[in-house]
């Protein structure tokens, strides 16, 4: 368990990192620009790591359901608009803006596939931690 922590809470240093990084190729070219070299160079890198390790083709296209395709548009909308907001609202508010989204669509997935969870205490928790974040942002007044 500590690993998988561990692991998502590099992820999420990452995913910051590469929204601010293609924030800024994005001031120098275009947000399509900087997401289309986002996932350009993407490519390249995880088609080598599949080619090195093995895995790069799946055994069968027919057990795969057509909906498990829709991760890569998604992804393309994700970095573009992030590449879009970063220079306009800043890495911090971005960042904020994307949790929340994110923990109020896994909180809706995690009760649409019946995770046994009281609804009540479910979003009574994500609501203190939206709260929070938004109390992290409030400026104090001089």
């Amino acid at each position: 368990m500590i690993a998988a922590i561990i692991y998502a809470t590099v992820t999420g240093i990452l995913v910051i990192l590469s929204r601010q990084v293609n924030g800024r190729l994005s001031l120098s070219t275009s947000p399509m620009t900087s997401s289309f070299y986002n996932h350009l160079v993407g490519f390249a890198v995880m088609s080598a790591v599949l080619l090195a390790l093995g895995g790069l083709w799946p055994s069968s296209l027919a057990d795969i359901p057509p909906y498990a395709w829709l991760g890569g548009p998604l992804g393309v909308i994700f970095v573009a608009a992030g590449s879009w907001v970063i220079p306009k609202i800043g890495a911090v508010n971005t960042a904020v803006l994307i949790i929340g989204g994110q923990m109020i669509a896994g909180a809706a997935m995690d009760m649409a596939e019946g995770v046994t969870a009281s609804p009540v205490l479910r979003f009574s928790g994500l609501a203190l931690i939206l709260a929070g974040i938004l109390l992290a942002q409030a400026r104090p007044r001089a």
